[in-house]
């Protein structure tokens, strides 16, 4: 009899999670997962492309940086500016 058995070093998990998030500048934010994955995700374009007053107010900076992980997730002003957390994880913005 031949026992294999596999190794895998990756952390595996049933749900994705923001553990930090760092404000880089110019709507870029260096985010790491609970799974090990780390992002730089540029908001930029999409609060560029926005025609939304809602979501183009966050083009003032100092309100942009104002951000908390929450559950989880970013979240801006008691959920006024939030993403999929799967769009994060893959560092696309739409």
């Amino acid at each position: 009899m031949k026992i294999v058995q596999d190794y895998d070093d990756s952390k595996s998990t049933d749900i994705i999670e923001i553990i930090t998030a760092n404000y880089i500048g110019d709507y870029a934010i260096r985010i790491s997962f609970n799974d090990g994955t780390e992002k730089l995700v540029d908001f930029k374009p999409f609060l560029l492309k926005s025609l939304h007053p809602s979501i183009s107010k966050y083009l003032d900076e100092n309100l942009f940086q104002n951000f908390e992980i929450i559950d989880g997730n970013l979240n801006w002003n008691n959920y006024d500016l939030i993403f999929p957390i799967h769009d994060l994880h893959e560092g696309i913005i739409n």
